[in-house]
């Protein structure tokens, strides 16, 4: 078995399977269970949102067709409680699209149907990862001009201030700031924070960028910066 993920306290991660088909669903649940997690499973969408709330998962994977509710509603309505759980969706689905879309209402990840059980085991893996699951990197504190960021907790501050953060977006926040004053790429950014390629898609970077903007220099001096056809930085405010 590789390493194992767990929770802070040493408990298993608690994994939420949303998914109408009973097979899917129950393969999904051995595999998960065989990485030493503590899985839950909802055959529909009303079901998700109340596990959602009654089990607190670290992570939940969430087919985007359910016969109530479609994956975005459900995912809409367990952030308004929940507004930091990494979600993996499933889609049978390929047009870009709806990757977007589900991107774009706070989705951190997606694989689309037919996929292998080890696919999904790695990007569980890497979601958990980025949300601070895994005990084996060293924690440390990232500072850049009044922005700091708590490898440990999780928190990130500006002027003292706490800035509340998905978990892509906390690892796209970490990439920067541990390259401050470096220009990223999107591709380098895509290799680094969906450790994949995204078909290309090197928008949803751009989407990303614009949810950080709006939460780290909404109404301060700027620290991330765009330069066209090169890609971003980030550095201490001028002011």
């Amino acid at each position: 078995m590789p390493d194992s993920l767990t929770r802070p306290d040493g408990s298993p991660l608690r994994v939420l399977v949303v998914d109408d088909e009973p097979n899917l669903a129950e393969l999904l649940t051995a595999a998960l269970r065989y990485e030493g997690w503590d899985i839950s499973t909802a055959l529909d969408g009303r079901s998700a949102i109340r596990l959602a709330r009654d089990v607190d998962p670290d992570v939940i994977v969430l087919d985007v067709m359910l016969p109530d509710l479609d994956g975005i509603s459900v995912l809409r309505r367990v952030r308004a409680h929940r507004p930091e759980v990494p979600v993996l969706f499933l889609t049978a689905r390929d047009a870009v699209e709806d990757r977007v879309a589900g991107l774009t209402a706070g989705g951190d990840d997606y694989v689309t149907k037919p996929f292998s059980l080890e696919e999904v085991v790695a990007r569980l893996r890497g979601l958990m990862r980025r949300a601070g699951a895994a005990a084996e990197r060293g924690g440390a504190t990232v500072v850049v001009g009044d922005l700091v960021l708590d490898e440990d907790s999780h928190e990130v501050t500006r002027g003292g201030e706490e800035v509340r953060l998905t978990a892509t977006e906390f690892e796209l926040l970490r990439y920067l700031m541990r390259n401050e004053r470096r220009v990223l790429s999107k591709p380098q950014i895509l290799d680094r924070v969906w450790s994949y390629d995204f078909g290309g898609q090197a928008n949803i970077v751009e989407l990303y960028i614009s949810y950080l903007r709006r939460k780290i220099d909404a109404g301060r001096e700027p620290m991330i910066h765009t330069l066209r056809g090169v890609g971003y930085v980030l550095k201490p405010a001028a002011g």
